[in-house]
C-alpha cells in the first residue's frame, strides 16, 4: 500500500520540475483567451482605422476600376498597375494587422510569461504518429476539449439567435432606407451583434483560464519517489557522499602520515593521543602541528615516528591540549609556547647528545600546560 501511494503523482510539481517543462516549451496556455484578444483587437482596430481604411479602399477601387484604353493591351502596364495597388492595400491595413500581431504575440504571456525555446521546433514522430493521435483524442483531455468546443458552439449560436431575433425588424427596414442610411444601420447592427459575441467569448475565455492552469498544474504533478530522487539528484545519493568523505579523510590522513617523517618530536598522552611537531630555526615563526590523531591513528603516528627515529615523550596534558586547541598544518596556540619551548629544547638536548655524546639530559619533567587548555584538566 505505502509503495502504490509513493508511486501515485499527489504532489506539486517543484522548482526544478517547473523549470525543465518551461525549457521544453511546456507551460499554461488558454486558446480562448487568445481569440478573445485578437477579437476586441480586431475590433478595435476597425474603430480607431476603419475611416482611415474605408477611405483609402475606396480610392484604391476607383482607381483600379479606372481603365485607360491605351493602357489595357499592355500586360506590362496591367501587371505594374496590380503591383502598385496590391502595396497600397497593404499599408492601407497595415496598422491592424500589426495590432493583431502584437496581440497574438504578447496575450499568451500574460499566462506564462516570455518563453523562447527551440525544443517546440524539434520533430517528434508521437506528435504524427496516428496511433498516439487517436489516444490523444479518445483520453479524457480529447473529450474535455471536445465538449468544450461542443459547448463554446451551443453557447455562440444561442447568443447568434437572440441577437438576430432582436434586430430582426431593423434588418428587415434596411432594404427601405437611403445607402447612406442603411450602410449606418448595418454598421451599427454589425459592431453590436460583434460586441456581444464577443463579450459571450470572453465568458468562455474566463472559465478557461483557470482550467488551463489547473490542468498544466496537474500534468506536472509528481510521486512521492519522484521527489525523492530529485532531491537524490540535486543534493547526491547519501551513500556516495558518504563514500567521497571517507575517501577524502583517507587521502588527507595519508598526506598527514607522509609528514610525520619531517616531524622533530611527537608528544603523546600516551596511549589515547599523539601529535607530531616540526619547528626549524630558519622560516617558522613557532611550531607547526604537521599530525594529530587518536587511538589507532594516534598509534600509527607513534609507529611511523620510532621508525624515522623521531623522539616520541610522553606529556599527556600537553599533547591533549595541541590536540583540542591547534589545527594540522597550523602553528601552535600562544598560550602554549612556553610548555613546547620545554619540550624542543629537551629534544636538541637529547639529539646533541645522541650525535655527540656527553652528558645524557635528564628525564623530561611534567609540563606545566595553561588552565582551560586541557580538557580533561578542567573536568577535573
Amino acid at each position: 500500500m505505502a509503495e502504490e501511494n509513493d508511486s501515485e503523482r499527489t504532489e506539486s510539481a517543484s522548482p526544478r520540475r517547473l523549470e525543465q517543462a518551461r525549457e521544453e516549451g511546456h507551460v499554461a496556455r488558454s486558446q480562448e483567451l487568445t481569440t478573445f484578444a485578437l477579437l476586441m483587437a480586431g475590433a478595435g482596430g476597425l474603430w480607431f482605422f476603419g475611416a482611415h481604411f474605408f477611405q483609402k479602399m475606396c480610392s484604391l477601387l476607383q482607381r483600379g476600376l479606372s481603365i485607360d484604353a491605351a493602357t489595357v493591351p499592355d500586360a506590362g502596364q496591367m501587371l505594374q498597375r496590380l503591383h502598385e495597388h496590391s502595396f497600397e492595400a497593404l499599408f492601407a491595413i497595415a496598422p491592424l494587422l500589426l495590432l493583431l500581431l502584437m496581440t497574438a504575440f504578447l496575450v499568451p504571456q500574460l499566462l506564462s510569461g516570455w518563453l523562447f525555446t527551440w525544443n517546440a521546433l524539434r520533430f517528434d514522430w508521437q506528435r504524427v504518429n496516428p496511433i498516439a493521435g487517436a489516444a490523444r483524442i479518445i483520453s479524457w483531455r480529447g473529450v474535455a476539449e471536445l465538449v468544450k468546443a461542443l459547448v463554446k458552439s451551443v453557447l455562440i449560436t444561442v447568443v447568434a439567435v437572440a441577437v438576430i431575433s432582436h434586430y430582426r425588424d431593423p434588418l428587415q427596414q434596411l432594404a427601405l432606407l437611403p445607402l447612406d442610411a442603411g450602410v449606418a444601420q448595418m454598421s451599427r447592427i454589425a459592431g453590436m451583434s460583434f460586441l456581444i459575441a464577443a463579450g459571450t467569448l470572453a465568458l468562455v475565455a474566463a472559465v478557461d483560464v483557470p482550467f488551463q492552469i489547473w490542468r498544466h498544474a496537474s500534468d506536472l504533478k509528481m510521486s512521492r519517489e519522484e521527489l525523492r530522487r530529485e532531491q537524490r539528484e540535486s543534493e547526491g545519493d547519501p551513500q556516495i557522499k558518504a563514500a567521497i568523505r571517507n575517501q577524502q579523510r583517507a587521502m588527507a590522513r595519508r598526506r598527514m602520515m607522509a609528514e610525520v617523517p619531517n616531524a622533530s618530536v611527537i608528544v603523546t598522552n600516551p596511549t589515547h593521543y599523539a601529535v607530531a611537531l616540526r619547528y626549524e630555526d630558519k622560516g617558522m615563526h613557532a611550531p607547526r602541528v604537521v599530525a594529530k590523531g587518536a587511538d589507532l591513528v594516534a598509534a600509527r603516528i607513534r609507529e611511523i615516528g620510532e621508525q624515522n627515529s623521531i623522539p616520541v615523550l610522553e606529556s599527556p596534558a600537553l599533547a591533549r591540549a595541541i590536540y583540542h586547541h591547534a589545527e594540522i598544518g597550523a602553528e601552535i596556540p600562544e598560550k602554549l609556547y612556553s610548555a613546547v619551548a620545554e619540550v624542543l629544547a629537551y629534544v636538541f638536548q637529547l639529539r646533541r647528545y645522541r650525535d655527540y655524546g656527553g652528558t645524557a639530559p635528564r628525564q623530561l619533567p611534567p609540563v606545566d600546560v595553561p588552565a582551560g587548555l586541557d580538557p580533561q584538566g578542567a573536568q577535573q
